[in-house]
Protein backbone atom coordinates (compact mmCIF):
# COMPACT_ATOMS: atom_id res chain seq x y z
CA UNK A 1 0.00 0.00 0.00
CA UNK A 2 1.10 3.43 -0.88
CA UNK A 3 0.66 6.37 1.90
CA UNK A 4 0.74 6.47 5.30
CA UNK A 5 -1.40 3.81 7.64
CA UNK A 6 -3.30 5.04 10.40
CA UNK A 7 -4.12 2.61 13.02
CA UNK A 8 -6.58 2.78 15.18
CA UNK A 9 -6.08 0.04 18.38
CA UNK A 10 -9.78 0.11 20.55
CA UNK A 11 -9.96 -2.05 23.75
CA UNK A 12 -9.19 -2.00 27.49
CA UNK A 13 -5.66 -2.58 29.65
CA UNK A 14 -5.04 -5.44 27.24
CA UNK A 15 -4.64 -3.14 24.14
CA UNK A 16 -3.34 0.71 26.06
CA UNK A 17 -0.72 -1.91 27.58
CA UNK A 18 -1.38 -2.14 31.30
CA UNK A 19 1.34 -3.60 33.52
CA UNK A 20 3.60 -1.48 31.44
CA UNK A 21 3.63 1.85 29.52
CA UNK A 22 1.87 2.53 26.33
CA UNK A 23 5.06 2.65 24.71
CA UNK A 24 5.27 -0.70 25.38
CA UNK A 25 1.53 -2.03 24.56
CA UNK A 26 1.55 -4.64 21.79
CA UNK A 27 -0.04 -2.10 19.69
CA UNK A 28 3.13 0.53 20.00
CA UNK A 29 5.64 -2.52 19.49
CA UNK A 30 3.37 -3.60 16.52
CA UNK A 31 3.80 -0.07 14.80
CA UNK A 32 7.66 -0.09 15.16
CA UNK A 33 8.21 -3.38 14.00
CA UNK A 34 6.12 -2.36 10.80
CA UNK A 35 7.92 1.38 10.45
CA UNK A 36 11.67 -1.14 10.94
CA UNK A 37 10.02 -2.63 7.43
CA UNK A 38 9.87 0.65 5.66
CA UNK A 39 6.13 1.48 6.06
CA UNK A 40 4.50 4.38 7.55
CA UNK A 41 1.79 3.69 10.24
CA UNK A 42 -0.04 6.55 12.98
CA UNK A 43 -1.02 5.03 15.63
CA UNK A 44 -3.94 6.32 17.62
CA UNK A 45 -4.50 4.17 20.86
CA UNK A 46 -7.41 5.46 22.89
CA UNK A 47 -7.65 2.56 25.14
CA UNK A 48 -8.03 2.66 28.73
CA UNK A 49 -7.77 0.40 31.74
CA UNK A 50 -11.22 -1.53 33.51
CA UNK A 51 -13.29 -0.14 29.94
CA UNK A 52 -15.85 -2.74 28.78
CA UNK A 53 -17.37 -2.62 25.37
CA UNK A 54 -20.18 -0.47 26.13
CA UNK A 55 -17.10 1.96 27.20
CA UNK A 56 -15.50 1.83 23.97
CA UNK A 57 -18.90 2.35 22.17
CA UNK A 58 -19.13 5.47 24.08
CA UNK A 59 -15.97 6.44 24.25
CA UNK A 60 -13.48 4.97 21.62
CA UNK A 61 -16.03 4.60 18.31
CA UNK A 62 -16.61 8.53 18.08
CA UNK A 63 -12.73 8.90 16.77
CA UNK A 64 -13.04 6.51 13.97
CA UNK A 65 -14.81 9.48 11.79
CA UNK A 66 -11.53 11.70 13.31
CA UNK A 67 -8.89 9.05 12.58
CA UNK A 68 -10.37 7.44 9.29
CA UNK A 69 -8.93 4.39 10.24
CA UNK A 70 -7.56 2.22 7.29
CA UNK A 71 -6.27 -0.28 10.38
CA UNK A 72 -7.98 -1.40 13.20
CA UNK A 73 -8.02 -3.61 15.84
CA UNK A 74 -10.76 -5.04 18.34
CA UNK A 75 -9.61 -6.68 21.67
CA UNK A 76 -12.47 -5.81 24.55
CA UNK A 77 -14.71 -8.25 26.81
CA UNK A 78 -12.28 -8.97 30.02
CA UNK A 79 -14.32 -6.48 31.63
CA UNK A 80 -17.92 -7.39 30.53
CA UNK A 81 -17.04 -10.98 31.76
CA UNK A 82 -16.60 -8.80 35.55
CA UNK A 83 -19.34 -6.38 35.01
CA UNK A 84 -21.38 -9.75 34.60
CA UNK A 85 -22.93 -8.57 31.26
CA UNK A 86 -23.36 -12.12 30.41
CA UNK A 87 -23.04 -13.43 26.71
CA UNK A 88 -25.84 -11.86 24.71
CA UNK A 89 -25.17 -8.68 25.95
CA UNK A 90 -21.39 -8.82 25.28
CA UNK A 91 -22.57 -10.55 21.10
CA UNK A 92 -24.94 -7.44 20.85
CA UNK A 93 -22.12 -4.65 21.97
CA UNK A 94 -20.02 -6.16 19.58
CA UNK A 95 -22.35 -6.00 16.80
CA UNK A 96 -22.65 -2.65 17.19
CA UNK A 97 -18.50 -2.45 17.23
CA UNK A 98 -18.57 -3.75 13.57
CA UNK A 99 -21.34 -2.17 12.18
CA UNK A 100 -20.20 1.25 13.23
CA UNK A 101 -16.56 0.32 11.95
CA UNK A 102 -18.44 -1.12 8.55
CA UNK A 103 -20.31 2.30 8.09
CA UNK A 104 -17.82 5.01 9.49
CA UNK A 105 -14.55 3.22 8.25
CA UNK A 106 -15.89 0.48 4.98
CA UNK A 107 -12.26 0.28 3.13
CA UNK A 108 -10.11 -0.03 6.82
CA UNK A 109 -8.60 -3.51 7.58
CA UNK A 110 -10.26 -5.05 10.95
CA UNK A 111 -8.76 -7.51 13.09
CA UNK A 112 -10.26 -9.30 16.17
CA UNK A 113 -8.36 -10.11 18.77
CA UNK A 114 -8.86 -12.37 21.89
CA UNK A 115 -8.55 -11.47 25.27
CA UNK A 116 -5.52 -13.46 26.91
CA UNK A 117 -6.01 -16.38 29.43
CA UNK A 118 -6.50 -13.35 33.04
CA UNK A 119 -7.88 -16.82 34.78
CA UNK A 120 -4.21 -18.18 35.01
CA UNK A 121 -3.43 -15.24 36.31
CA UNK A 122 -1.57 -14.92 40.82
CA UNK A 123 -4.78 -12.11 40.49
CA UNK A 124 -7.58 -14.26 39.14
CA UNK A 125 -8.72 -15.70 42.18
CA UNK A 126 -10.42 -12.02 43.40
CA UNK A 127 -12.81 -12.58 40.70
CA UNK A 128 -14.34 -15.56 41.63
CA UNK A 129 -14.16 -19.31 40.26
CA UNK A 130 -11.16 -19.37 38.48
CA UNK A 131 -11.96 -22.79 36.33
CA UNK A 132 -15.80 -20.67 35.87
CA UNK A 133 -13.59 -17.52 34.66
CA UNK A 134 -11.78 -19.49 31.99
CA UNK A 135 -14.55 -20.97 30.47
CA UNK A 136 -16.54 -17.78 30.08
CA UNK A 137 -13.23 -16.35 28.32
CA UNK A 138 -13.37 -19.34 25.98
CA UNK A 139 -16.74 -18.70 25.59
CA UNK A 140 -16.64 -15.08 25.33
CA UNK A 141 -13.12 -15.31 23.06
CA UNK A 142 -15.52 -17.62 20.45
CA UNK A 143 -18.41 -14.65 20.47
CA UNK A 144 -15.44 -12.16 19.72
CA UNK A 145 -14.27 -14.68 16.73
CA UNK A 146 -17.96 -14.92 15.44
CA UNK A 147 -18.71 -11.45 15.54
CA UNK A 148 -15.66 -9.99 14.30
CA UNK A 149 -15.61 -12.78 10.96
CA UNK A 150 -19.09 -12.27 10.81
CA UNK A 151 -18.58 -8.30 9.93
CA UNK A 152 -15.68 -8.83 7.76
CA UNK A 153 -12.75 -8.50 9.96
CA UNK A 154 -9.96 -10.92 10.51
CA UNK A 155 -9.40 -13.47 13.25
CA UNK A 156 -6.10 -13.53 14.63
CA UNK A 157 -6.11 -16.15 17.09
CA UNK A 158 -3.23 -15.05 19.73
CA UNK A 159 -4.93 -17.39 22.23
CA UNK A 160 -2.48 -20.22 22.00
CA UNK A 161 0.27 -18.17 22.43
CA UNK A 162 -1.25 -15.80 25.02
CA UNK A 163 -1.97 -19.58 27.57
CA UNK A 164 1.08 -20.54 26.88
CA UNK A 165 3.00 -17.21 28.14
CA UNK A 166 0.46 -17.80 31.05
CA UNK A 167 1.51 -20.87 32.01
CA UNK A 168 4.89 -19.65 31.75
CA UNK A 169 3.94 -17.02 34.15
CA UNK A 170 4.42 -13.97 31.95
CA UNK A 171 2.55 -11.52 34.20
CA UNK A 172 3.39 -7.88 35.12
CA UNK A 173 4.35 -6.93 38.75
CA UNK A 174 -0.07 -6.45 39.25
CA UNK A 175 -0.02 -10.41 38.81
CA UNK A 176 -2.93 -9.88 36.51
CA UNK A 177 -1.78 -8.45 33.17
CA UNK A 178 0.72 -9.35 31.14
CA UNK A 179 4.80 -8.50 31.40
CA UNK A 180 6.16 -6.40 28.72
CA UNK A 181 7.62 -9.52 26.98
CA UNK A 182 4.21 -10.90 26.55
CA UNK A 183 2.86 -7.86 24.60
CA UNK A 184 5.87 -8.12 22.52
CA UNK A 185 5.30 -11.59 21.70
CA UNK A 186 1.67 -10.35 20.34
CA UNK A 187 3.07 -7.90 18.43
CA UNK A 188 5.89 -9.75 16.56
CA UNK A 189 2.91 -12.95 16.08
CA UNK A 190 0.85 -9.95 14.51
CA UNK A 191 3.26 -8.26 12.20
CA UNK A 192 3.67 -11.85 10.98
CA UNK A 193 0.03 -12.51 10.32
CA UNK A 194 -0.88 -9.43 9.80
CA UNK A 195 0.62 -9.58 5.99
CA UNK A 196 0.28 -6.43 4.11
Amino acid sequence: MTGAERFLALGDSFTIGTGTSPDRSFPAILVGLWREAGRSVALTNPAVNGYATDDLIAEELPLVAQVRPTLVTVLIGANDIVRAVGPDGYRERLARIYAHLRAHAPRARVVALPQPDWSMSPAAVGFGDVAAIAREIERFNEIARAEGERSGARWIDLFPLMREQARRGMFAADGLHPSASAYAEWARELARAWAW
